[in-house]
């Protein structure tokens, strides 16, 4: 299959990457980082798309988004499609796939799980929304790219997907992060802390899989300094899309919202950017009740 890409950044890189070496060819583009080896490189988006069957964007937002698929679209050819892997707002994401629609395109929004990991090693998941026939003709490249794609429904259906899946991810994050501040305080030991819940009612991928504390449970970023696996700063930007969802859509979603009060405090005013999402953990360490 002949494919673009647009965004070879930590994810978009590895991401074309698989797809050369499972015998795609790949033309790529982006304003800074350099072609993985195998992807040619063109000289502006618009020579990417050009005669691609599949663009792929991997953008930082929905405003770079809707730029980007008004250069691309109009150099794609009929029938071809558009799956943008980025994480952004559902607006933005509907508007893409109208536009086009309208150009006779096909239209995907497709943001994954998985981070830099699952990029570089092909386990991404998947989230896709759009028509049923855009996706069957995407999946083979899924498979290659991920281990897992769920077509969620209708455009915007896969943005709302990952929305919804973070808000569950940042919130959950802090109550792990609390709890074991609070078993510290308690003089819990913090691996008895961990046998006890990981099996227990308190059960939670944040702390069967992706353990905030040092030393406890699975390798994870607190045993690397808290260095990124998924940036504060990242989580921070899917909270505010999951509010902006939310009031668009009249939701009441009270601990989402704190949630996103507590990162923004996190990567704005204290110490928070650049660190893993996890590193609420030592935040709350230091703090009182007050």
């Amino acid at each position: 299959m002949k494919v673009g890409f647009i965004g070879l950044g930590n994810m978009g890189g590895p991401m074309a990457a698989n797809l050369v070496a499972a015998g795609h060819e790949v033309t790529g583009f982006d304003l800074v980082a350099a072609c993985p080896d195998g992807v040619s490189k063109a000289e502006t988006a618009a020579a990417a798309a050009d005669g691609a069957d599949v663009v792929i964007t991997m953008l930082p937002n929905g405003a770079i988004l809707r730029s980007v698929a008004a250069e691309v679209i109009p150099a794609m050819r009929k029938g071809a499609v558009l799956c943008d892997c980025s994480t952004v707002d559902v607006e933005s994401a509907r508007a893409v796939a109208e536009d086009a629609k309208t150009a006779g395109v096909g239209a995907l929004d497709a943001p994954v799980s998985g981070g830099v990991g699952g990029a570089t090693n092909g386990t991404l998941t998947f989230m896709v929304g759009g028509e049923a026939g855009d996706f069957a003709t995407v999946e083979p490249l899924f498979a290659i790219m991920g281990q897992k794609a769920v077509h969620c429904g209708a455009a915007g259906a896969g943005q709302a997907a990952k929305i919804c899946n973070n808000m569950i991810l940042g919130v959950t994050m802090i109550a792990t992060c609390e709890a074991f501040a609070l078993a510290d305080k308690l003089g819990l030991d913090r691996q008895k802390m961990f046998d006890v819940v990981s099996t227990s009612s308190g059960y939670s991928w944040t702390m069967n899989a992706y353990c905030p504390a040092p030393g406890v449970g699975p390798q994870s970023p607190a045993d690397n300094d808290y260095k990124p696996g998924f940036a504060a700063e990242l989580m921070l930007k899917d909270l505010r899309l999951s509010q902006q969802a939310a009031e668009a859509a009249d939701a009441d979603t009270p601990m989402g919202q704190l949630a996103a009060a507590l990162y923004t405090q996190f990567v704005e005013t204290e110490d928070g950017k650049g660190m893993d999402f996890s590193a609420m953990l030592p935040r709350f360490e230091k703090r009182g009740r007050g």
